[in-house]
């Protein structure tokens, strides 16, 4: 119900991938989210340590970082701790995130180590450079023209730097095709609607350009060599812990919002059950409520002098 064309760490569904870029674009107060994105980034922990694994593989040893779209902070701080010796800096648009990322490095004894910045991407990084990582968390397709913005980062890296970019990936799984309630494939009828969704809000983003999704010639375009492709499975079975479940209560909350207008009657009856704390059949109370989503992330690397 809800897949990974919302933001990013986020960044009305991923928009908690603890970013702040998530779908709902201008309009969405992201302060105001900063609760559900925190829990969100904490809950896909996870997924993203798999991703930090594989980073080290390319990048031994890095020293300057910067976690482009950081939301409330969530894998800043999960960089600054996984790479000792790194300065992260967390970039976002919203203050309010920008403030619940450095108490997280503080109380993580890493304040010292994660810098924040409040800039749009990517024109206002200021002198930030030779940066040996950059995470890019669904925080791209927020950018009208992404090939460009793929141009600017590259830019700012140092030779050998790798760019995590995380983009695609399938839609996230909460329920099961026949839950007992109303039509069954709820999901894939709320998936349909949504990359409609998302296919607007990328036509109304300034500057936008309409390409093929190809993100390796994207990345090459930008002067980067494309290094692999793979897709990391978040996998919460249920019994779903009590995290877990508001997680799947705010996302599909967001989602009814959101995709109101183009819903059945019938299908707005069901979410409006889903979502009723005091229904049986609730997400609140169903034991049936799981969370399976899969990441696609592609690396890739801007080439050094032996390369």
């Amino acid at each position: 119900m809800g897949g990974h064309h919302g933001h990013g760490q986020g960044h009305a569904q991923a928009q908690a991938q603890g970013h702040a870029h998530g779908h709902g674009g201008a309009d969405l107060d992201w302060g105001a989210m900063g609760d559900t994105l925190e829990r969100r980034g904490e809950l896909y922990l996870p997924l993203y340590r798999q991703i930090i694994d594989d980073v080290r593989e390319m990048a031994a040893a890095p020293r300057r970082m910067l976690d482009a779209g950081s939301g409330p902070g969530v894998i800043s701080a999960l960089l600054a701790e996984s790479f000792p010796d790194a300065a992260v800096t967390a970039v976002d648009e919203a203050p309010e995130l920008l403030r619940r990322a450095r108490e997280r490095a503080e109380r993580i004894g890493m304040g010292d180590r994660v810098a924040t910045l409040q800039a749009e991407l990517p024109d206002g990084l200021g002198d930030l450079a030779d940066l040996d990582l950059v995470w890019l968390g669904q925080a791209l397709h927020h950018i009208g023209d992404q090939g460009a913005a793929l141009g600017e980062f590259a830019r700012r890296m140092a030779p050998g730097g790798v760019l995590v970019l995380l983009e695609g990936g399938l839609p996230a799984r909460y329920l099961p095709r026949q839950f007992g309630i109303g039509r069954p494939g709820l999901e894939a009828r709320i998936d349909a609607l949504h990359a409609e969704w998302f296919a607007e809000m990328r036509a109304g983003l300034p500057g936008a350009k309409e390409e093929p999704e190809d993100w390796s010639a994207l990345l090459a375009g930008a002067g980067l060599r494309h290094v692999v492709s793979r897709t990391y499975l978040l996998d919460l079975p249920a019994p779903l812990s009590e995290t877990g479940r508001e997680h799947v209560v705010a996302t599909v909350s967001r989602m009814r919002d959101g995709l109101l207008d183009g819903l059945t009657s019938e299908d707005r009856r069901t979410l409006d059950r889903l979502l009723d704390p005091a229904d049986p059949e609730s997400l609140h109370q169903r034991p049936d409520v799981f969370v399976l989503d899969a990441q696609t992330v592609h690396f890739a690397a801007l080439p050094g002098s032996s390369d």
